[in-house]
C-alpha cells in the first residue's frame, strides 16, 4: 500500500513538473511574440520600402481591369482560376474579414490592396512556393504573407465547407 502511494505521488510530482515546464514554455513564446509584431508605430525604425503601391497598380493593370494587360486566358493559367471566380471569392472574403480590406495603417500609410493579398496567398496555394518567392510578386513581407495565408484559409473552411468542400472519399 505505502508503495503504491509512494508511486502515485511521485507521478504527481513528475505530472507538475511537466505542467510547469508548459507553463513556461508557452508564456515564453506570448512574450516573444508579443515583442516582435507591434506593427507600423510613428518613430519606429522604417520598414523596407517594397514600393507596394506602384506593384499593386501594375497588378490591377495586368489583371483587374477591363482594359487590363493579360487576357483571361493568361489570368486563368496564372492563377489556375477564372477572373470572374476570383472576385467572387476577393468579395466574400472581404466581407468576411475585415484584414483584406486596404485601408491605413497607424503611420496613416495606405496598406494594401485585397487583390495583392489574394494574389500572393493564391500563388503560394497554386505553385506550392514559399512566401519570399510571392515577395516579389505581390511586394508583401514574409510575415504579412504568412497572416493573410492562414486567414485566407479560415475564411475559405467558414465561408465554403457547407457547399463546397467535403472529406475526401476512398
Amino acid at each position: 500500500m505505502d508503495d503504491d502511494l509512494h508511486e502515485l505521488l511521485m507521478e504527481d510530482i513528475e505530472m507538475r513538473r511537466v505542467d510547469e515546464q508548459v507553463l513556461i514554455a508557452v508564456a515564453l513564446q506570448e512574450e516573444e511574440n508579443q515583442g516582435r509584431r507591434r506593427g507600423s508605430q510613428v518613430g519606429r525604425r522604417q520598414n523596407v520600402e517594397r514600393h507596394r503601391h506602384s506593384r499593386g497598380k501594375n497588378l490591377l493593370e495586368d489583371y483587374f481591369i477591363p482594359t487590363s494587360l493579360y487576357s483571361d486566358v493568361d489570368f486563368r493559367r496564372r492563377f489556375r482560376m477564372q477572373p470572374h471566380l476570383f472576385n467572387k471569392v476577393m468579395h466574400d472574403i472581404c466581407n468576411y474579414d475585415a484584414y483584406f480590406v486596404q485601408k491605413c495603417d497607424a503611420a496613416g500609410v495606405l496598406g494594401l490592396l485585397p487583390e495583392q493579398k489574394l494574389t500572393a496567398v493564391i500563388r503560394m496555394l497554386a505553385y506550392g512556393v514559399s512566401a519570399d518567392q510571392v515577395d516579389e510578386i505581390a511586394r508583401m513581407g514574409k510575415s504579412i504573407t504568412l497572416e493573410a495565408l492562414v486567414r485566407f484559409c479560415q475564411a475559405v473552411e467558414t465561408l465554403y465547407t457547407m457547399d463546397y468542400l467535403r472529406r475526401p472519399t476512398g
